[in-house]
C-alpha cells in the first residue's frame, strides 16, 4: 500500500502540468475578455508539432515543445482575426477552431507519416543523490525539465498578471473595454497578444502531452483536456495558483486509474473513461452551491469590442 502511494504521487506531478499549464494560457486569454473554448484544438497543433520536429529534426525536445508553442500560437492569429477584428461570436468561434483543428492535425500527420510513431521524448532531470532519497526522492526529485519549471512559471504569470503594466492593461481591456480605450490602451493589439501568449501555452501543453508524457502521436491524443482546463479555469475564478491547485486535483485524478490497473483492480472501462469527466461535473456543482455572489470573471469575457461603440 505504501509503494501504491509514492508511485502514484510520483507520477501526479506529471499528469497534472497539461491541466495547468492550459489552464494559465486560457487565464491570460480571458483576462483579456476573450473567452477561449478552442483550447482542446491548440492542445492537438501543439502535440502534432512537437512529434513531428522530434521525427522530423532529431531527438531535440526543447525545440519541439518550442514548436509545439509557436504552432498554436500561429494558429490562434486565425481564432484572433475571427473574434477580434471580424467580430465573430467567441463560442461559434472556438467551436470552429477545435474542428478545424481535429482535421487539420489528423490530415498532417497522417501525410507525413508521424502517427503511432514512438520517440525518445524528454527524460528526467539527473538529480543525483537528491533523486535516491527514499519516498521524497521518487515525488520530489524525479522529473522532467517542465514539471520543475512549473511552479516558477505559475508564479511568474501570477506576478505579471497582478503586479506589472501589461497586467493592468489586460485586465482593464478584460473588465472595461472602453474605459480601455478612453484611457489610450489598444484594445485590439492588446487581445491579439493575449490570445497568441495564451494559446502557445496551451500548445506547450499540448507539446508536452507527445513528447514528455505519452512519447508517441495518436489523433484525437488531447482527450478532452481542453474541455476540463475550461472548467477548471472556472473553478480557479481565474486565479493562477488556484488552477495550479485544480490541476493536481485533475492529474492526481488521471495518474490513480493506471495505478489501480497496476494492482490488478478489475473497475469497468468506461466507467474508468469517464472519471475526469464525472470529477469536471462534481466540480462544477460545487462552485455553484458555493456560489456567494463574488465573482473574478472579466466583466467583458465573451464581449466583441468596436472602438465606435460606446455602452
Amino acid at each position: 500500500m505504501f509503494d501504491f502511494l509514492v508511485n502514484w504521487l510520483a507520477n501526479v506531478p506529471t499528469f497534472a502540468l497539461p491541466y495547468a499549464l492550459a489552464a494559465l494560457g486560457l487565464i491570460i486569454t480571458e483576462k483579456a475578455g476573450v473567452l477561449s473554448l478552442g483550447a482542446e484544438g491548440f492542445l492537438l497543433i501543439g502535440a502534432m508539432s512537437g512529434i513531428g520536429v522530434l521525427l522530423g529534426v532529431g531527438d531535440y525536445p526543447l525545440l519541439a515543445l518550442t514548436v509545439a508553442a509557436l504552432a498554436a500560437a500561429a494558429l490562434s492569429l486565425v481564432y484572433a482575426l475571427l473574434v477580434v477584428t471580424l467580430r465573430v461570436n467567441q463560442v461559434i468561434g472556438g467551436l470552429a477552431l477545435v474542428f478545424l483543428a481535429q482535421g487539420m492535425t489528423g490530415v498532417i500527420a497522417t501525410r507525413a507519416g508521424w502517427t503511432s510513431r514512438p520517440v525518445d521524448g524528454l527524460h528526467t532531470v539527473p538529480l543525483g543523490s537528491l533523486a535516491d532519497i527514499p519516498v521524497l526522492g521518487p515525488i520530489l526529485f524525479q522529473h522532467d525539465p517542465l514539471v520543475f519549471a512549473t511552479v516558477p512559471l505559475v508564479a511568474l504569470v501570477a506576478y505579471v498578471l497582478d503586479r506589472t503594466m501589461f497586467g493592468l492593461r489586460l485586465r482593464a481591456v478584460g473588465d472595461g473595454p472602453d474605459a480601455a480605450d478612453a484611457a489610450g490602451i489598444r484594445v485590439a493589439l492588446t487581445r491579439y497578444g493575449a490570445i497568441a501568449l495564451g494559446s502557445a501555452l496551451v500548445g506547450l501543453a499540448g507539446g508536452y502531452l507527445s513528447v514528455g508524457v505519452a512519447k508517441i502521436w495518436v489523433e484525437g491524443m488531447s482527450g478532452g483536456r481542453g474541455w476540463i482546463a475550461v472548467a477548471l479555469v472556472i473553478f480557479a475564478r481565474w486565479q493562477p495558483w488556484r488552477a495550479l491547485g485544480g490541476a493536481l486535483l485533475f492529474g492526481g485524478i488521471e495518474a490513480l486509474i493506471p495505478r489501480i490497473a497496476a494492482i490488478g483492480v478489475a473497475l469497468p472501462q468506461y466507467l474508468v473513461l469517464m472519471t475526469p469527466y464525472l470529477a469536471t461535473l462534481a466540480v462544477m456543482i460545487w462552485i455553484c452551491l458555493r456560489q456567494d455572489g463574488r465573482s473574478l470573471e472579466p466583466r467583458a469575457l465573451g464581449v466583441a469590442h468596436l472602438r465606435e461603440e460606446r455602452r
